[in-house]
């Protein structure tokens, strides 16, 4: 008993303590207010994204210098309504003071507040802002991330809101299931992927055919098979395909017939590598990715499925993550959105590195998806993105939904650029939009690669 106490002891102290500092019922929290100032969080150049401004009678109030723009990511920190985003994840630094002791003793014999530490995050201002620019008044998000090391460097969902002015709107924001503010569209939000599933379709079709070089599909603008019947886009008939061009033109009749020819339980398994039905690695709340064949799935449901409809459901965070992974030879690198916290001097307390996650697929898997990639970009469905001073490499995506005012669609861009040495990763939804003016994603992903490479 002596050694399973110490053992759950010494489990809180390094796997949970931050979770039960952090949580919004431990009243230790308000004691830590009261001697302490709440720290800043800014972005990796110093940017102030929140702060405390303190009155002449000592009044405190959180600041939001860019409002909306990083509502999501930041979040809002009210003794009424409780903490989001980073600013619930980092509590417990932003009331920790780490200064010189004596400095503490002095501030506590005058009866005044210490000041908490600064959470210095990888998001860049601008990026961020150029990201809320783009996106507009559109429902959807954006992701950016470094595909070398993990950092977020944007991170933006709309429609979006005020986190200066959350505590007065906040019945409001609660109750607004139309547009759900509060929810962040880029964790949160569970999307059919549409074709960006490709990516994992012809993976697990590579795997499955060591000859995939050698596949050919005749499309003739739709494919049909028992019941069910599937179009390519517009009718249109794009002839004698490979696994390359069926990739880069998007293929849905070809990829239909993929989707029948793959083993059911490998084709789960694949999925699950790339953390489909599995925990992803995040600070901030996500919504699980979903993946439903098994071996009893109907060819018509695996049809469906390898084109990127079915019954599966993904983040555009989690299409990001294994971007990654293709941009970074296979290994997942493991995101995060802190890159140090100081003091309120800048003095440098804790500083975090990147570190592998995981390994999803082989490296020669990787550069042949990466391929296929930059085939989207130089002769397929995202040509928009070609003839840069910046290469792109990615995959587009539109997934059909029915409403009560009819049919709507989710358009996806997910890719990275500087093909050759990899840069910025990019996940883009644009969500639910009538489908009559072209891929909304592609030109609003350009948007904010031109903002980061042109500025």
């Amino acid at each position: 008993m002596f050694l399973a106490l110490m053992a759950y002891i010494v489990y809180f102290n390094v796997v949970r303590v931050k979770t039960i500092v952090n949580s919004p019922y431990n009243i230790r929290q308000d004691a830590f207010a009261d001697r302490i100032i709440r720290g800043s969080i800014t972005d990796r150049n110093g940017n102030v994204l929140a702060e405390t401004q303190v009155e002449e009678d000592g009044t405190e109030s959180r600041v939001y210098p860019y409002g909306a723009a990083f509502a999501h990511v930041v979040g809002y920190s009210y003794d009424s309504t409780g903490k989001s985003g980073l600013e619930s994840v980092e509590n417990s630094e932003l009331l920790t003071f780490n200064a010189f002791f004596a400095e503490k003793l002095l501030n506590e014999f005058r009866d005044e507040k210490n000041h908490g530490d600064t959470v210095v995050t990888t998001l860049d201002a601008d990026l961020q802002q150029a990201a809320y620019n783009a996106l507009g008044e559109n429902k959807g998000a954006i992701v950016v991330m470094e595909a070398s090391t993990g950092k977020i460097l944007s991170m933006v969902s709309g429609p979006s809101y005020d986190p200066n002015t959350v505590e007065e709107n906040w019945s409001i924001l609660n109750s607004d299931d139309t547009l759900s503010p509060l929810l962040n569209r880029a964790t949160q939000g569970a999307y059919a992927p549409g074709s960006t599933f490709k990516i994992v379709t012809a993976l697990e079709y590579m795997r499955e055919h060591s000859d995939y070089a050698n596949y050919s599909y005749n499309c003739e603008g739709a494919i049909s098979h028992e019941d069910i019947t599937i179009q390519c886009f517009d009718g249109t008939a794009h002839g004698v395909e490979d696994l390359r061009s069926s990739f880069a033109n998007s293929c849905n009749a070809s990829f239909a017939n993929i989707g029948l020819m793959l083993n059911r339980k490998a084709y789960r398994g694949t999925a699950e590598q790339l953390l489909f039905n599995q925990k992803l690695p995040s600070v901030l709340d996500y919504s699980k990715s979903s993946f439903a064949v098994d071996e009893n799935t109907s060819d018509g449901e695996m049809m469906m499925t390898a084109m990127g409809q079915g019954n599966t459901l993904v983040s555009p965070y989690h299409m990001a993550l294994i971007a990654q992974s293709i941009a970074n030879g296979g290994t997942l690198m493991e995101p995060y959105l802190v890159d140090k916290v100081t003091n309120y001097n800048g003095t440098e307390i804790r500083q975090n590195v990147p570190k592998s996650y995981r390994r999803l697929m082989t490296s020669d898997e990787a550069s042949q998806l990466k391929e296929y990639m930059r085939a989207v970009v130089e002769e397929g469905t995202a040509s928009m993105m070609s003839g840069q001073s910046y290469t792109v490499a990615g995959k587009t995506g539109t997934a059909e939904y029915s409403m009560t005012d009819g049919e709507k669609t989710h358009s996806w861009f997910v890719g990275f650029t500087n093909v050759d040495n990899p840069e910025l990763v990019i996940s883009v939804i644009i969500e639910g939009y009538d489908g009559n003016d072209g891929a909304k994603a592609v030109p609003i992903a350009k948007q904010v690669l031109d903002a980061y490479y042109y500025q």
